[in-house]
């Protein structure tokens, strides 16, 4: 193996594939937030005792577990403009990032509720606390404790899954490798290094999980 060749070749690749990482990590963040913000309400709407309000949740959640991430950015991406909805290649793939995590996300959460003894409500509401007090005060932060993880581990497959933006011309990382690749004849090292650079992000976001269950497990005692 040509060391010096293989260090050349890595150090020209590394401006563009540092900036992909960037991008990377700025769409897993934003998605992270639009997921959370998505699948929070989705998870009440599903717990909710009035078909007509958890009807749209159902139906949403089902469509996005249900069909593959990558036809969803080409929907967003492809076949909305035809019908007069269009959207910029970053707030597509942000979009249908958040779009899919939320509705993983809401699972997560609504399964944490259900979790929760009755008895908790009924000790709430027993006390004067109302549904939305008893939402908020009681049964949420021991949901959350036990949501935590699943949930981490849909936020932090969304480091992987922002790979599939390069379909909608984004720069990320995969696709700054790619184009790096193309000018070169020995592509497995670029290959193995942008698997390197995702699993190093993977491993940080993991540690981010750990520390929020410790954080939780610590208010719980």
């Amino acid at each position: 193996m040509d060391w010096s060749a293989l260090a050349e070749l890595l150090r020209d690749a590394a401006p563009s594939m540092l900036k992909g990482t960037g991008y990377t990590v700025i769409f897993a963040l934003a998605s992270m937030v639009g997921g959370l913000a998505l699948g929070f309400p989705t998870a009440l709407m599903r717990l909710s005792r009035w078909k007509l309000v958890r009807a749209p949740a159902e139906l949403y959640v089902s469509a996005m577990r249900g069909t593959p991430l990558l036809v969803q950015l080409y929907v967003i991406y492809y076949w909305l403009p035809s019908i007069g909805i269009d959207f910029p290649p970053v707030v597509a793939g942000v979009l249908a990032l958040s779009l899919n995590a939320g509705a993983f996300l809401s699972e997560s959460l609504r399964g944490a509720v259900l979790g929760v003894s009755q008895g908790q409500w009924r000790a709430s509401f027993s006390l004067g606390l109302g549904y939305w007090a008893t939402l908020y005060h009681v049964v949420l932060p021991q949901a959350l404790r036990v949501a935590v993880p699943s949930m981490s581990n849909t936020l932090i497959s969304l480091i992987k899954d922002t790979s599939l933006v390069s379909v909608v011309t984004i720069s990320e990382l995969m696709l700054a490798t790619k184009e790096a690749v193309a000018g070169s004849a020995n592509p497995l090292p670029l290959y193995m290094t942008a698997a390197l650079i995702y699993w190093c992000l993977s491993l940080l976001f993991e540690a981010l999980q750990r520390y929020l269950e410790r954080r939780l497990n610590r208010a719980h005692h």
